[in-house]
């Protein structure tokens, strides 16, 4: 059923356009306005270029002041790869996998007719695994005779997926080490969430943990956070430096889905210096509780999100850990939650909480926690995922 589903099909017809002398600034609003990743460049009628999201991210953090100006023909690539509208969606797909792009125009008689890009065939995809799988639920209902809606079907198997989310990609524990004591806080938004923590040995003297929040949550988000899971079981047992890891990871999670993206933090305990080395790849500053001096303070380190920029490198630093000092992680959901006058929650109340609380066991940290960002939130719902980890120095 998949090969009889061609590009033409699958397409956006009528592609937006633009001339070459056509400001960067144009481009942008149009791209903006219409919530596309892509642009042609057609010079009377004739394909010259295509403007990409990736284009303006590559070009836009050298640029000169005045950038905005720059004619569109600057920044774009040139003679850029197409395809014919007869030809399959797999093939589509597997052609752009190759030639690592994410938007392709389609062209047929020697004219742009459409462009092609991995949100379409990644939608089409979708919809073709769904009719599988509505396929199978069947099978499966009338094996067990039973009389379930497709959405409640569904339903049922998002939660199954959370559960195996939860089972096999989360970690059920942190490592046993007396050094250390654990509290963990994870409340995906939907069954399945795009927050993913880990914890890895890669010797008796080191212990890892990362903390990454895929874009987006319920389904997307939580494919590319198996993802990410899957990258860093791999590369993390190679390198106790941080910046290594999430090099590697970056390069793994390169040309994601379109607008999908990973923020992460790791860092690597050294048990015998008592040394926390650690990198970081656009994700909020975790804190530090400091037990001499009773101060919370970012965990400051900078970096490029996971899976944008191929090349990204990632810089380290150093905290030396003492008894009685806090860490707490968090993902973006936490300080994001906002109350019923439209406050955010922010760093700053969580680092005031961190140092008025610094005396509780982290277990009990986290639960007056919970029940603290409740009261703050009144009747306003979460919007997305939260995770926060805690752990005491002992």
């Amino acid at each position: 059923m998949s090969n009889d589903i061609s590009v033409r099909q699958v397409m956006q017809p009528n592609p937006v356009s633009l001339r070459p002398d056509q400001t960067i600034q144009e481009a942008i609003g149009r791209m903006n306005e219409l919530r596309i990743g892509a642009v042609l460049v057609c010079d009377n009628s004739r394909l010259v270029g295509i403007f990409t999201e990736r284009d303006f991210l590559r070009n836009a953090a050298i640029a000169e002041p005045g950038w905005r100006l720059y004619p569109i023909e600057m920044w774009m690539t040139k003679d850029p790869h197409t395809i014919a509208p007869n030809i399959g969606w797999e093939e589509a797909a597997f052609q752009m996998e190759r030639m690592r792009v994410r938007h392709l125009p389609v062209v047929e008689d020697g004219l742009a007719i459409g462009i092609i890009s991995s949100r379409h065939l990644i939608a089409h995809r979708s919809k073709y695994l769904d009719q599988m799988i509505a396929r199978r639920t069947s099978e499966l209902r009338l094996a067990n005779d039973q009389l379930l809606s497709r959405d409640a079907e569904m339903t049922h198997y998002m939660k199954v997926a959370a559960k195996l989310q939860k089972k096999l990609v989360l970690p059920h524990s942190p490592p046993n080490w007396p050094e250390f004591d654990w509290s963990i806080y994870f409340a995906p938004l939907e069954p399945l969430g795009g927050d993913y923590y880990d914890f890895v040995m890669p010797n008796d003297e080191h212990l890892g943990f990362l903390i990454a929040d895929a874009s987006g949550h319920s389904i997307p988000a939580a494919m590319v956070a198996i993802m990410a899971s899957q990258a860093f079981t791999e590369v993390s047992k190679e390198t106790v430096q941080p910046s290594s890891v999430l090099a590697a990871l970056n390069k793994r999670l390169n040309d994601l889905a379109e607008d999908r993206f990973v923020t992460g933090f790791y860092g690597v305990f050294n048990r015998r210096t008592r040394e926390f080395t650690y990198a970081n790849a656009g994700h909020p500053f975790p804190f530090h509780y400091s037990a001499k001096r009773k101060m919370t303070q970012p965990l400051w380190a900078r970096g490029f999100l996971l899976g944008v920029s191929l090349d990204e490198m990632y810089t380290e630093k150093r905290l030396h850990l003492e008894a009685g000092d806090r860490l707490c992680f968090f993902t973006d959901g936490i300080p994001d939650c906002r109350n019923d006058q439209g406050e955010s929650f922010g760093t700053d109340r969580l680092a005031a909480f961190i140092t008025e609380n610094a005396h509780r066991r982290p277990a009990d940290f986290v639960e007056v926690f919970r029940n603290h960002l409740k009261v703050f939130r009144e009747n306003q719902n979460p919007t997305d995922d939260m995770t926060l980890i805690t752990l005491e120095v002992h």
